[in-house]
């Protein structure tokens, strides 16, 4: 396969704003805790593992909404390759917490096993109220099927 491979969609800047309010109960944060086999803090800090839960439910588009707009089927097998964190403050049980974001990029390659392949990168915020407390970035794989 030649090395000009026709340049990606340019989804950078679709919207991964939450309508809605994502709340990490005290209930859900010991399920979570003892289903991992710790207990959960007593000073009201919910496991740090809420970073992602709490950003990817409180995202507004649904995963297949995120691929549709990357012009990728959910059904052909996305794979999340990578996401990092910066806490800015301890996530915190029965707080409500509203998500952000933005499609940062797309970028067409080849892979030896995957052949042609897009790999987007997303940043969503976590905030309570008008306080930033986390920002994280996640990488996705999208396989593509041979391109004529």
């Amino acid at each position: 396969m030649s090395n000009d491979l026709p340049p990606p969609p340019d989804p950078s800047g679709f919207s991964l704003d939450g309508s809605e309010a994502y709340v990490i109960t005290a209930e859900q944060n010991a399920a979570l805790c003892r289903s991992i086999g710790c207990e959960p803090a007593s000073d009201g800090t919910a496991h740090p593992i809420y970073y992602y839960i709490a950003t990817q439910i409180g995202m507004g588009p649904s995963v297949a909404e995120f691929c549709a707009a990357c012009d990728f089927d959910v059904d052909d097998g996305p794979m999340i390759v990578g996401s990092e964190v910066t806490f800015q403050q301890p996530l915190m049980v029965d707080r409500s917490y509203t998500v952000t974001g933005v499609i940062n990029s797309l970028n067409r390659k080849m892979s030896r096993k995957l052949g042609v392949m897009d790999l987007a990168e997303y940043t969503l915020d976590l905030r309570a109220g008008d306080t930033l407390v986390l920002e994280s970035k996640t990488r996705w794989v999208f396989p593509r099927k041979p391109l004529s």
